[in-house]
């Protein structure tokens, strides 16, 4: 399901007249070991304009060795980036606020994340809209709180993704299964979301 999920991104980042990359200056927020770091360098972004930041130093030390040196990771809270204002012509977040359970810092982090963006600038989002009951340490994030979270910006929303109890348990069996049920939009349970300000 990953493949689906990235040709999902890519075509946002098309629709958002970001493409190509190039000199975008660009910040993943919770880049973890910097998987999509590698992706949007893969599309065209140069590292020398790519920053990403986490709050586990651990993933930020694996993101630095996997990750081309020029990237800027930082080892930090996303409740104060440590960048300049406007200075980030994409920002995007992958599964960061349905780790975030308290709703005023899940409104700062989003607060942070418009305050560095360009005012041409886009908020690439991904997150689970859907709860897990077996993970108690994840709440999701239904598009009108997102709409809260980011008042003053357009926001488009698509569910996307496949379950992933579902796909884990019918890949196996036929990864053409796991397209169909794709299609099927009850049985997808994250956002991918483009948000700019007005």
């Amino acid at each position: 399901m990953m493949h689906d999920l990235e040709r999902r991104v890519l075509a946002a980042l098309r629709r958002s007249r970001l493409w190509p990359l190039g000199v975008r200056r660009v910040l993943d927020v919770g880049c973890g070991t910097g998987y999509w770091l590698q992706r949007l360098i893969a599309w065209g972004a140069q590292p020398q304009h790519a920053a990403g930041i986490d709050l586990l130093r651990d993933r930020v030390c694996k993101a630095a060795r996997l990750c081309p040196r020029q990237i800027g990771l930082s080892c930090g809270s996303a409740l104060a980036l440590p960048f300049r204002s406007a200075s980030f012509d994409l920002v995007t977040q992958f599964m960061v606020f349905t780790s975030i359970l308290d709703a005023d810092v899940r409104r700062c982090v989003a607060e942070e994340m418009v305050r560095v963006l360009t005012p041409e600038g886009v908020i690439l989002w991904y997150d689970f809209c859907v709860p897990n009951p077996r993970n108690p340490d994840i709440r999701p994030v239904k598009a009108a709180e997102i709409r809260r979270l980011f008042p003053g910006c357009s926001v488009e929303l698509d569910r996307v993704t496949l379950a992933p109890p579902v796909a884990r348990l019918v890949a196996p069996l036929s990864w053409t299964l796991c397209l169909l049920l794709n299609l099927v939009p009850p049985l997808r349970t994250h956002y991918l979301g483009v948000i700019r300000r007005r």
